[in-house]
């Protein structure tokens, strides 16, 4: 999707604008769809099971895959809307519309701010952003899952390439963004990299007993 500026940013005079940007996006990105999908499959409060995480991979521990597959296309979906609706008014709304949906995703305020970790929603920012570079971390995240079999290095890996896949593609900004969003992800992975450290961090298709 091509976003253009319609006019030289002025912080001070669209603050309000932008605001009201971030806040369409977080309400989006707070849907939590891998407790409403783990629920109507029948699997309970999935952040009971496994690591407790509200995400694709943690709903795939239930056994119930229609969900999990659910999860991960709504999550994207949900960044991807973000962006096209704010990315209307331009492209600096595109993007805080993003981060928006992005934060909204982790600190969801209907759970009590107790979210996912990003990697689904933040793969849905990309392709809608900038396609090109979208496709190669989705590339980046196949190619390390189908080696290693470890969804959370997948996502690691991806994370810290997307930044540089939207510089090699003529996108400086969107770089920004997505080296900001790599960063939290890494945040919101700091047990995973412990236990992917220690040897101890789950495969995919494996299970997790609940903390």
């Amino acid at each position: 999707m091509n976003f253009d500026f319609a006019h030289p940013a002025d912080w001070a005079a669209n603050a309000p604008w932008y605001g009201a940007a971030f806040i369409v996006g977080y309400l989006l990105g707070s849907i939590p769809f891998g407790l409403l999908f783990a629920w109507l499959a029948g699997a309970g409060d999935v952040r009971k099971i496994g690591s407790g995480n509200i995400g694709a991979t943690n709903v795939l521990r239930t056994g119930k895959r229609w969900a999990a597959v659910a999860t991960l296309v709504c999550d994207a979906a949900k960044g991807a809307l973000a962006v096209f609706l704010c990315g209307y008014w331009g492209r600096d709304m595109a993007m805080l519309g993003a981060l928006g949906a992005f934060i909204g995703h982790i600190f969801p305020v209907w759970l009590g701010f107790k979210g996912g970790k990003g990697v689904a929603t933040a793969l849905g920012i990309l392709l809608t952003l900038y396609w090109p570079a979208g496709i190669a971390a989705a590339a980046t995240w196949i190619a390390m899952a189908a080696i290693f079999r470890i969804s959370s290095l997948s996502a690691l890996v991806a994370a810290l390439l997307a930044p540089v896949y939207m510089a090699l593609f003529g996108q400086p900004d969107f770089a920004v963004l997505a080296a900001l969003l790599a960063l939290i992800v890494f945040f919101t992975h700091r047990e995973n990299i412990r236990r992917l450290t220690n040897g101890t961090e789950p495969r995919i298709g494996g299970s997790k007993a609940a903390a």
